[in-house]
């Protein structure tokens, strides 16, 4: 049985549309919302073989596994991404992630940072957002993943990353990044130091930065378009460069810690909590 809608013609004449010729009227106007409101997303772990603190971290093994491979598979559980890639420089973390069946590319020996080799994979490769996660962060959650992504649902958001309340032994740890925001949650400063600094005993909340990042291509583009800046300089935070050059980054907060393995005792760390899961 048909129903009837009215339709306004040149000759005000009204048109008979069957049931049928408005379901497939609404069915493409609700996909072309849903593609509207898709957005896709692609994990990127920078691995590079050289490394200062711990050597060739990348592939020391925790339980049989290559680092970078417990990370891409700790990455790999977030249920929100479309891709997952590692981003190296090397022959032999290649060939280790052919082996444990982990996607990854070759890229540039030249890279100074991370951000550059997650550039580099984002002019191959097309995504709405570009989540870096670093290759040293065995601990990483799908949650991690997942507040970054629900924090990029904001169109105008054009870099995002996460904090977590400090620890009291991170608080003035130089090896701990801490973060302060505004209300709206855009990052005012990232720093090695301790900051706020608490001058009249007030206990102000402390937060550690979590380096892991979601960009949209654009902000790519700029970062790497830009020299090395003062501060980026100073503190060794590539993220100021953001900052000082007046591009946003905005921080969601998970309860959730993570823990980059910088030295050994970072890694015999990692190893024994994996060893408990």
């Amino acid at each position: 049985m048909a129903f009837v809608v009215y339709v306004c013609g040149a000759k005000e004449k009204l048109r008979r549309i069957s049931k049928l010729h408005v379901s497939a009227l609404v069915a493409a106007a609700c996909t072309s919302v849903v593609k509207l409101a898709f957005m896709k997303i692609v994990a990127v772990i920078p691995a590079r073989l050289a490394s200062m603190r711990l050597p060739r971290k990348m592939l020391r093994e925790i339980n049989g596994k290559p680092l970078a491979v417990w990370v891409y598979q700790a990455v790999r559980a977030s249920t929100l991404l479309d891709d997952v890639i590692i981003a190296t420089d090397s022959e032999e973390i290649l060939a280790a992630c052919k082996t444990h069946q982990c996607k990854a590319r070759m890229t540039s020996n030249k890279h100074r940072s991370g951000t550059e080799r997650v550039h580099e994979v984002s002019q191959l490769v097309e995504a709405d957002v570009y989540i870096n996660v670093q290759g040293d962060e065995p601990m990483i959650r799908a949650s991690h993943i997942d507040a970054l992504a629900a924090l990029m649902k904001n169109p105008d958001i054009p870099v995002g990353t996460l904090k977590t309340p400090a620890a009291p032994e991170d608080i003035a740890n130089p090896n701990a990044v801490k973060v302060v925001a505004d209300a709206n949650g855009r990052a005012l400063y990232f720093s090695r130091c301790t900051i706020p600094y608490d001058r009249d005993g007030s206990h102000p909340k402390y937060f550690k930065h979590l380096g892991i990042y979601a960009y949209r291509k654009p902000s790519l583009e700029r970062f790497v378009a830009l020299p090395e800046s003062a501060l980026e300089r100073a503190e060794r935070l590539e993220q100021l460069r953001f900052l000082e050059n007046g591009i946003p980054i905005y921080v969601a907060e998970t309860a959730f810690d993570s823990i980059g393995v910088d030295t050994e005792e970072d890694l015999q760390r990692v190893t024994a909590l994996l060893s408990r899961q």
